[in-house]
């Protein structure tokens, strides 16, 4: 009786435990979809709710086992907590969870550019003033990379023409205050910042203020799309993406200011609000009334 009921127990055991290897995919798999789809619902938030959301998810991806899927999620939410002003503390914790899927699960190199999600990471912690404490050769390659980039920018110049085939030298334009913005007509952040940049430029231009909208979309989609928006800050067209290419533009929107002596003086990597623009242009001397 109690080899039978030791045999039995081993058995119920061994069912339980196999019950659970089983399962654990299923668990994760369950994860991964309820985390691919509250990434993917984030922009539907309020800006109220979405700083708590970014938060929860962020936690969410740190249970997961470490995988690439993992680095994936965490590389997702870098892109998403920076569209618009969500706070240190959702872009803190996003840059966490980067840093640690990164960490158990480094991606190869492919090529002299770092991969994708340590250049992300290297934005979060350069310009949006985060903390990262990952000890790797390609994240420091990353910071390096965006160090470099900004010295290309720095000295850049461009000739463009606007809708109305005007041309614009940015090196012509000492003098001014230039917020250069790279958008396009498909891309909902550039789209949600356009109305904020139309008031900023409508106010500020009397006081030296340019802003130049470039798209490297073709005019016959440009045009027929701004015909819908009120948007004044003359649209360049940049087809051959010469000029995106000039001031490393991988992503949209992206914007850089100039001050009145044609310096760098500022960078925002997504989508701002009026509060960020204003910062931004601080550093050029603008002040809000």
């Amino acid at each position: 009786m109690r080899i039978s009921n030791s045999i039995s127990a081993r058995n119920s055991s061994a069912l339980f435990i196999a019950a659970i290897l089983t399962a654990v995919p299923y668990l994760h798999a369950s994860a991964s979809a309820r985390i691919s789809g509250e990434l993917g619902g984030l922009r539907a938030l309020s800006d109220q709710e979405r700083p708590k959301a970014t938060i929860e998810v962020a936690k969410e991806i740190d249970a997961l086992p470490p995988s690439k899927d993992k680095v994936k999620f965490a590389d997702e939410a870098a892109n998403l907590v920076t569209e618009g002003d969500q706070g240190h503390d959702a872009l803190q914790a996003v840059a966490d969870t980067l840093s640690l899927a990164l960490k158990e699960t480094p991606v190869p190199a492919k090529g002299d550019q770092p991969p994708m999600p340590y250049m992300d990471l290297a934005r979060l912690a350069r310009y949006e003033g985060v903390t990262v404490s990952l000890d790797d050769p390609l994240y420091k390659k990353a910071n390096d990379t965006l160090a470099a980039n900004e010295a290309d920018i720095a000295k850049a110049d461009f000739t463009l023409k606007d809708l109305n085939h005007k041309s614009w030298t940015l090196s012509q334009l000492r003098g001014k205050i230039v917020l250069v913005n790279f958008w396009a007509t498909w891309c909902p952040p550039c789209r949600a910042e356009m109305p904020v940049l139309d008031a900023i430029y409508s106010h500020y231009q009397n006081e030296g203020l340019v802003v130049l909208s470039i798209t490297d979309e073709s005019p016959l989609v440009v045009v027929p799309f701004l015909q819908g928006h009120d948007y004044h800050p003359p649209v360049l067209t940049d087809t051959n993406e010469a000029v995106h290419n000039q001031f490393h533009v991988s992503g949209i929107p992206k914007t850089f200011v100039f001050d009145r002596d044609g310096k760098l003086v500022g960078i925002a990597i997504d989508q701002s609000t009026e509060k960020q623009f204003f910062a931004l242009l601080g550093h050029a001397g603008l002040k809000p009334e």
